[in-house]
């Protein structure tokens, strides 16, 4: 998608952050945007910011709530008309480790960081669809989603962030006959309210500002994410310290394959039609 002048995006967890980096860069392009997101105090900050914008529509939605994303939707229908961009962005933090007994944390995490993208796409892409001028889906996973997250209280999260890359996948070769543009983003280290240094003494706050003041301002990450729209790139890596690391994890997977084995014929014509679908609907154009 090449277009942005008078289309509509739509931004999930769009009050602060990436959600909100990518929010000015849409307007800054003539976009009108939908703003969703469910913390009072962001929404309150933000309708001040936009206050007497026609441009912008703030809604107050819970992305884990399917009925809240359906009234969104309708609500944005109602304002705009159309969607032709859709950026699946709301997330938490938090969810606990792998092994904990604490399932509601766990669930809440699956359901927002996950279930948020799975409730976007499944209401707003049909009307995206609808109108045909296509348009293009970005759902925003992490670093976390690719690389490993040895930190205490991260299995929620990092579990969440891996099936959005698989849901994002599918969801790619699935719109790819209609025109539709699909990404997923794998932001790392960015300025965000999500990160959140807690309760701690003075100088462990300040270590933990100062760390943070270093990360990608979320005003760039939003211009990557439009560079991945115009590219409908499958994959939006926004953070190069990552590259080797990601190049060792790919290694280790291609030793892990057998070294000698004789394929069965059948096996193989299987595995070569699927890789035809699959360079097929990759390589199928989509609408500017």
């Amino acid at each position: 998608m090449k277009i942005f002048t008078d289309r509509t995006a739509v931004v999930t967890g769009g009050a602060s952050g990436i959600g909100l980096g990518m929010v000015q860069n849409f307007l800054d392009l003539g976009m009108k945007v939908a703003i969703i997101d469910y913390n009072p105090r962001y929404l309150e900050e933000i309708r001040q910011t936009f206050a007497g914008r026609n441009d912008v529509l703030v809604l107050e939605a819970d992305v884990g709530d399917r009925e809240q994303v359906r009234q969104a939707a309708n609500a944005v229908i109602a304002a705009f008309g159309k969607v032709h961009v859709l950026c699946n962005n709301a997330g938490v933090g938090g969810g606990g480790d792998t092994i904990d007994d604490d399932f509601d944390a766990w669930d809440r995490a699956l359901r927002i960081n996950l279930g948020g993208v799975v409730n976007g796409t499944k209401i707003f892409a049909p009307l995206i669809q609808q109108h045909g001028e296509g348009g293009h889906i970005v759902n925003t996973s992490s670093m976390a989603g690719l690389v490993p997250l040895p930190l205490e209280g991260t299995g929620a999260y990092q579990t969440a962030k891996f099936a959005v890359r698989g849901f994002t996948e599918s969801l790619r070769y699935t719109l790819a006959p209609t025109g539709i543009g699909v990404s997923c983003l794998f932001p790392g280290g960015t300025q965000s309210r999500l990160m959140d240094p807690g309760e701690g003494d003075e100088a462990g706050r300040k270590a933990f500002f100062d760390t943070i003041s270093s990360w990608m301002d979320p005003l760039e990450m939003g211009a990557r994410v439009v560079e991945g729209i115009r590219a409908n790139a499958p994959y939006i890596l926004t953070h190069s310290e990552f590259r080797e690391e990601l190049k060792d994890i790919h290694a280790e997977l291609d030793a892990a394959f057998p070294e000698e084995q004789e394929v069965p014929e059948g096996r193989m014509a299987f595995e070569i039609e699927r890789q035809r679908i699959a360079r097929e609907k990759r390589s199928m154009p989509v609408k500017d």
